[in-house]
């Protein structure tokens, strides 16, 4: 099994920047890949971004293009988004998830349910 803890959230201004990271223990040798997902009350869990352990290959949503930049360091098991240019639209709680198979296809990535393992949140606040 895999455990993830996520950090680095916060209020922030919007036209700021913030980097969540997402570090992760245990059976860490089955991560596969990892990926970033959002959700605000009474929404859907929305993806963000994700990448693929084995070369790094990332996938990213189009509402995130641009602004935002998925990173991994496998020698601290961690995962970091890095987000400049926060808008109040991108208030949310930000979830990292573990997958214990291979990323395939831009499916595998985007798709929630694709994801064995979560982390407990944190909470983006981008103010007007």
């Amino acid at each position: 099994q895999v455990q993830l803890v996520e950090s680095g959230g916060g209020l922030v201004q919007a036209g700021g920047s913030l980097r969540l990271s997402c570090a992760a223990s245990g059976r860490t040798f089955s991560n596969y890949g990892m990926g970033w997902f959002r959700q605000t009350p009474g929404k859907e869990r929305e993806f963000v971004a994700a990448i693929r352990w084995s070369d790094t290959y990332t996938y990213y949503a189009n509402s995130v293009k641009g602004r935002f930049t998925i990173s991994s360091d496998n020698a601290k098991n961690t995962v970091y988004l890095q987000i400049k240019s926060l808008k109040p639209e991108d208030t949310a709680v930000y979830y990292c998830a573990d997958r214990s198979f291979p990323l395939y296809s831009d499916y595998d990535a985007r798709t929630a349910s694709q994801y064995e393992y979560w982390g407990q949140g944190t909470q983006v606040t981008v103010s007007s």
